[in-house]
């Protein structure tokens, strides 16, 4: 379905506002492959919204992650957004198209801003914090760059139980989203010079900073290495059983997407464990053809969902 007639269903008529978010559409289909798929299992109102949400993240992230910048031109970047964001929830108003997009996302369906300002603080993290101690340090900086994601799309998403309710598990799917991440891409990290798997649970299996650049380096990751990583997809597998029962709460029209998504997430937990761990040397990806075989039964689920 084209933007134009997910704006259409959407009720976004103001010209600039559907350029606001067609913006934030071209961001989600360039940089969120799986993400991008999985939308395209809602209904057509709810994707510009989502699109939104993923859009005005997407753009404070590229800036942390920006390798061709230094730190203060990250930190003032940063403090730039931050301001027009806290003007934008304050005032009602912005000439800020990505904004522009996300405050009438926010207002459509009353989205808590302290999400976004939990978010702004994570992304502070990101500029100066290298590493985490303990997985209760990993934990501060994971509710602001993931569980609050999940918290951000759910009253976009709906609820079949009071939405109260279902924000628990909402929450823990985005970090199980995250954790994932955090996995897959410990090699591209490192390349950044941060380590987001906790330092004390790397250390009882003999890993360290250290051990981890050397299997970078080499192109292999020794036995104490895989170790560790196994270990660190038990955990994020204990978040994924979390999260699971917070799918039936969603309302049904929604249930194919996030289904959709927890499970081409998990796939690439399963990725990581056929390559024995080794992810340090190359990046596992679900192939186009694994998206298209959870997809497309998804898609006639929607459907259903959608007429019954």
């Amino acid at each position: 379905m084209s933007a134009e007639r997910e704006l259409d269903a959407a009720g976004v008529t103001a010209p600039a506002l559907r350029e606001a978010y067609r913006r934030c559409r071209a961001l989600n289909a360039e940089h969120g492959r799986t993400y991008y798929l999985a939308t395209k299992l809602l209904s057509a109102e709810q994707r510009p919204a989502v699109h939104a949400l993923y859009g005005f993240a997407r753009w404070v992230d590229d800036i942390v992650d920006n390798v061709h910048s230094g730190l203060d031109e990250k930190i003032t970047a940063i403090d730039g957004i931050d301001a027009r964001l806290n003007a934008a929830l304050t005032s009602g108003t912005t000439d800020d198209p990505v904004l522009a997009a996300l405050l009438d996302t926010v207002h459509r369906y009353d989205i808590p801003a302290v999400h976004f300002h939990d978010f702004m603080a994570s992304m502070r993290m990101d500029l100066t914090v290298t590493d985490y101690p303990t997985y209760a340090d990993l934990e501060r900086y994971v509710h602001g760059s993931a569980a609050v994601i999940g918290l951000q799309v759910l009253p976009v998403l709906g609820t079949s139980a009071p939405r109260e309710e279902a924000e628990p598990a909402a929450a823990a799917l985005g970090i199980a989203f995250q954790l994932t991440n955090f996995i897959r891409d410990v090699g591209e990290d490192l390349d950044r010079g941060r380590v987001y798997l906790p330092a004390d649970e790397l250390a009882a299996f003999g890993v360290d900073r250290e051990r981890l650049l050397h299997a970078r380096a080499s192109g292999r990751a020794d036995d104490k290495v895989r170790a560790a990583l196994r270990d660190q997809v038990r955990r994020a597998r204990e978040v994924y059983t979390r999260a699971w029962p917070g799918i039936a709460m969603l309302a049904p029209r929604s249930r194919p997407c996030v289904m959709t998504a927890y499970r081409l997430y998990g796939r690439i937990l399963n990725l990581v464990e056929d390559a024995d761990c080794d992810v340090l040397s190359r990046r596992v990806v679900v192939s186009n053809g694994r998206r298209l075989a959870v997809a497309l039964p998804a898609l006639a689920r929607a459907v259903l969902a959608r007429t019954a």
